[in-house]
């Protein structure tokens, strides 16, 4: 994963690419587009590259892709 040297507490904001991420704005976690749950950085594993998003684990992934076309 692309990680950014230097302190950052807050939100970070993210672009997503497929098998990994670019930090644009420093943070240490992001929230996840569905549940609102905060995602550390070293825990981000399922986005979805076309919406931008993140999520909390893979059935939140799946679930979010069965609710929109």
């Amino acid at each position: 994963m692309n990680r950014f040297e230097g302190s950052g507490a807050g939100e970070a904001e993210i672009k997503y690419h497929d098998g990994d991420y670019q930090i644009v704005s420093p943070g240490s976690f992001v929230r996840c587009a569905v549940t609102g749950e905060s995602i550390a950085l070293e825990d981000l594993r399922y986005w979805s590259v076309s919406r931008q998003e993140p999520y909390v684990d893979a059935i939140v992934s799946f679930k979010r892709e069965e609710q929109l076309p």
